[in-house]
Order: structure tokens, then sequence, then C-alpha cells
């Protein structure tokens, strides 16, 4: 009896360490899965944050992301303040922030175009060089809009330095800009798109200067993935699995435009009329690129320090090494 009792004890053992070993091997077979925060502001470019959430290009990567709504411009106190870990942002607005110390890392450009200059059609302006003396409704001061209205008024040769601007930029909302012009309180407004397209399609106004159509800003990149530097230096296989699905989910948009701009006001991320924020979607360039997004900092921040936006003290090819981070596996694009 105390024999076969002891058999029994063994067996039993022996079947707690089996069961304990395959349960071990389960654990170390499952794939890890990570979760995380992103930010988004319900912007219409920001598609690929949306479909790497719809179409679960996050879950491929191994994430689970819990998408944040923020309101627009408060993307870096969220991520300054740890609140989110991964975000979208157009470069120019993310520069003079970097070179004050954002604690973020650019992981990949995501594509090109999405800025404006409009004027009315009667309004006798027809090149940049014709907005000297002129006034140009913006939404903020440190938008993106703003960035690309200095850079290429610089380019056609206007002054527009802090301290020796020959223009005057006037901030509105974006739902005020088309009516400030049609009053005349501003000859121009500087926006992004939705907002610059419906304007120019609502308010019949003509599209003066186009980053997605005029050239060099329709070859560089306009808008990024990045994450925190906590993330970054923490978990890059994290960081990396992020900027793979946002690579992913862009490269989906450029074959998808149609049915990405019926996901995103079907699942309200974004407002308006599927139809015509698929036709804005398609002027913009969808093909992602790590090197892109460098060379497109590089230019753009070189421009900004010479217009007097960054300080004379500022080192761009520092900046451009410290704003960026290599992670694991990450591939220059994605087709």
């Amino acid at each position: 009896m105390k024999i076969r009792l002891l058999h029994i004890t063994a067996a039993a053992a022996a079947l707690t360490l089996a069961a304990a070993a395959a349960a071990t091997a389960q654990d170390a077979a499952a794939p890890r899965v990570v979760k995380i925060k992103a930010g988004y502001t319900g912007g219409l470019c920001e598609g690929p944050i949306h479909i790497a959430h719809e179409k679960g290009f996050f879950r491929e990567e191994g994430l689970d992301v819990e998408l944040i709504k923020l309101e627009p411009g408060a993307n870096f106190e969220a991520i300054a303040a740890g609140q989110i870990d991964g975000s979208f942002g157009l470069l120019a607005t993310l520069i003079q922030p970097l070179s004050n110390g954002l604690p973020i890392k650019i992981t990949s450009g995501l594509h090109t175009g999405c800025d404006k200059v409009l004027v009315k059609p009667d309004s006798g302006i027809k090149t940049a060089a014709d907005l000297k003396g002129k006034r140009i409704g913006v939404p903020s001061l440190n938008s993106s809009p703003i960035m690309f209205a200095r850079r290429a008024l610089a380019a056609a040769g206007v002054k527009v330095g802090d301290k020796d601007s020959e223009v005057e930029f006037l901030v509105f909302t974006n739902a005020e800009l088309p009516l400030a012009l049609q009053r005349g309180a501003i000859d121009a407004i500087s926006a992004n798109d939705p907002v610059a397209s419906l304007a120019a399609k609502n308010d019949s106004l003509t599209v003066l200067l186009d980053s997605a159509r005029d050239k060099p800003f329709s070859d560089q990149y306009c808008c990024a993935s990045f994450v925190s530097d906590r993330l970054a230096s923490s978990d890059p296989e994290a960081a990396a699995s992020y900027t793979r699905a946002m690579q992913k989910a862009a490269a989906w948009i450029q074959k998808n435009p149609d049915e990405t701009a019926r996901i995103q006001v079907e699942k309200k991320y974004v407002a308006g009329e599927p139809e015509f924020n698929a036709s804005v979607l398609k002027s913009f360039r969808y093909i992602p690129s790590v090197s892109g997004a460098r060379d497109a900092f590089a230019v753009t921040a070189g421009e900004l320090k010479a217009i007097g936006v960054l300080g004379d003290r500022v080192d761009v090819d520092a900046l451009k090494s410290s704003a960026f981070t290599d992670l694991p596996g990450v591939p220059d694009t994605v087709e």
C-alpha cells in the first residue's frame, strides 16, 4: 500500500512538473504584447495612426495601442507629461520644440504635402513675391502653415524674420480664416488640408502655393511618426514596432485612399465627406521613408534658422542627429 502511494505521489509530482514545463514553454512561445498610448488630434493626414489601429497593423507588430484624442497642438505637452508614448506630427512644427528640448525621437517620414497658401481670385496676387507688405492669416504662430509660408516667401526674396518681416501674420481659427479673407481683414491664408482644400472649394479661393505641388516642397516629407525619448530608450523594440506599423499604414493609404477616407469618417476620427476627403488624400504621397524624413528635417531646419525661427546658436547637424534614433528592424521604406 505504501509503495502504491509513493508511486501515485511520484506520478502526481511528475504531472505537475510537466504541466509547469508546458506552461513555461507556452509562455516562451507566446508573442510579446506591449501596451502603449498614442495621441492623435483628428487631422485628415493623420491617417496612418487611424489605419494602423483599424486595420490591425499595431496588433500585427505586437502592440496593444490605446488611442488618445487630443486637442490640436496638445501632443507635445502630452508626450512631455508622459500621457502618450507616440504620435504623429508635422516636421516643421517639431524642429523648434526639439531645439528647446522636446523629449521625442522622430522615427519615419510618412507623407508629403498638406500645406497651402490661398488668395481671392481678384486679389491681384499672382506669386509669392506679391505677398510682400500683405497680411496672412494662419491658425497659430508655431503651426506648419506659417512655417511653410515663411519658407516659400523667403525663397521668393520676401523678408519674414521676427525683426524684419515684410509681411504680417495674424492668427485666426481654422473656421475663421476663409471668412477673414472674404471680409478683407487679411490678404491671404495659409492652412493645412483639408481646411485649405475646403476653403478653395467652398469659397472659390485660388491656391497660390501648394506644398504637395510646388517644388522643392513637393519632394519633401512634411509629416512623420515620433515616439517619446522614454519609449525609445527603455523599449526600442516597441518603438520600432510602432514605427513599422505606421509605415505599413502609410503604404496602405497610398493604395487605398478612398477606403481610408471612408474609415476615418465612419469611425469619427475626421469630419467631412469621404469622397472629398479622399480627393485630398490622393494629393499627398504616402510613401514612408526614414531617410526622407532626415533629409527634409535638415533642409527645413536650415531654412528656419536662416529666417530666424531657430536661434543663431542652433547647430542644425547636431539637432538632426539628436532628433532621430536608429531602431531595430525598421526599414527605410515600405511599399
